[in-house]
């Protein structure tokens, strides 16, 4: 139970409110060590939890540590897409819902008047985007001295997106702080290593193992297609049976366009990609989950940190860079144990990725074939061939004689 934790009353009620009743897997490691401000170095699997395992004890810092002069920031949550940033912001608003604890949210896409505006209400806790943040830095219009907690979501991703340099030089600008976390997918990887040495001071560090209850369930399988026609059939074929709320994977902004010219007369759909407005983004999102449209098409840019309940389906219309973020995609489904269907369209040039997807989730990936619209094609082996050896006649080494030495 969160009352366990020695949360505040006021906490404890919020988070009841929002339907959680007893800590997850990773809540439970880290709220505890959190709230004795130790630095902490964690890493969850998606869906688990992990947003609130650092704003409850941020919210119980805050209640037990009034601040001293008015009109300080002194938490800093960033996180690395805009998606992820109003997620959060509207997590930390529910949990602060009954507490006079403020939050304010700025990222990039958004109009610098809005953003001075929240600035100037100097919210308790600020989520933001690194590059956006920067700016305001930079321009002397945002002063991170006060932060006590500063928060790295998704470190690994902020990496990926090569803001590993900004994220040192606001860390920099927050030197006086108190305590640091950091999340990450994963805590292997070099990049991840470097930001905990960095930033973080004899941290405690947690691989949180969800339970049954918490993990994803998630069934998963590929059809083996013959062509782009194909694809689109197989892929209609499920948008008009069972799929209740689906996410569509394409690999560009060029082939979402076109497959939303296709499909945008038949489904109520909406749409994500790169470079987009926010007002648009935030309506394409409000749509998706309010029901409104139960189809949303995306680039990777919504791989990570949307958090939309009940989506029932996630279809590969096009395979991910790598496995990694093929296991991101499918985290969108199957959330915090609840039921969710994955299935990817592989074309013939794909078909690696059958075998790289299971040695990365360890897990069976099979194809399934529907009846009228089975593959003309058989799938290509993943063996490679061995080239045969060439015969090449090996030219006998001959002595050369010896020179005698004269005396």
């Amino acid at each position: 139970m969160f009352a366990d934790l020695e949360l505040d009353d006021e906490l404890c009620r919020a988070v009841a409110e929002m339907g959680f009743t007893q800590a997850t897997s990773i809540q439970a490691l880290v709220i505890p060590d959190a709230m004795e401000g130790h630095d902490i170095l964690a890493s969850a699997p998606t869906g688990t939890g992990k947003t609130a395992a650092f704003l409850l004890p941020i919210c119980q810092y805050l209640l037990d540590n009034p601040k001293r002069t008015e009109g300080s920031t002194r938490a800093l949550v960033l996180v690395p897409t805009r998606e992820l940033a109003n997620q959060v912001g509207e997590q930390a608003r529910a949990i602060m819902k009954y507490t006079d604890l403020t939050c304010g949210v700025i990222t990039g896409g958004i109009n610098y008047g809005t953003d001075r505006e929240t600035l100037e209400m100097r919210p308790d806790v600020l989520i933001a985007t690194p590059g956006r943040l920067f700016e305001h830095i930079e321009k002397e219009t945002c002063d991170c001295r006060d932060i006590e907690s500063l928060v790295l979501d998704e470190a690994d991703r902020m990496l990926d997106m090569g803001f590993s340099s900004i994220v040192y030089q606001i860390a920099g600008e927050a030197r006086w702080r108190k305590q640091s976390m950091l999340f990450s997918a994963t805590l292997s990887s070099r990049g991840v290593r470097n930001f905990a040495a960095e930033l973080l001071t004899d941290p405690k560090e947690f691989n949180a193992t969800p339970s049954r209850k918490e993990k994803a369930k998630t069934i998963q399988w590929y059809h083996l297609c013959d062509d782009l026609a194909h694809k689109e059939a197989l892929l209609e074929h499920h948008l008009n049976h069972s799929v209740e709320s689906c996410i569509v994977f394409v690999k560009t902004r060029e082939r979402l366009h076109a497959l939303k010219d296709k499909l945008m007369n038949k489904y109520p759909l909406v749409y994500l990609q790169g470079e987009m407005p926010q007002d648009k983004r935030n309506a394409a999102l409000a749509k998706f989950k309010s029901g409104e449209a139960k189809i949303l098409l995306s680039t990777d840019v919504a791989a990570r940190g949307i958090d939309v309940p009940n989506v029932s389906h996630v279809i590969n219309y096009d395979m991910p860079r790598g496995a990694d973020v093929y296991l991101h995609r499918i985290g969108r489904t199957g959330r915090a144990g609840a039921k969710g269907t994955a299935i990817s369209l592989i074309e013939a040039h794909d078909f690696m990725w059958v075998g790289k997807v299971e040695r990365y989730t360890k897990e069976s990936f099979k194809a399934r074939v529907i009846e009228g619209l089975k593959p003309k094609n058989k799938a290509p082996s993943l063996v490679k061939k061995k080239k045969p050896k060439s015969k090449v006649k090996r030219k006998s080494k001959q002595s050369s004689p010896k020179k005698r030495n004269k005396k």
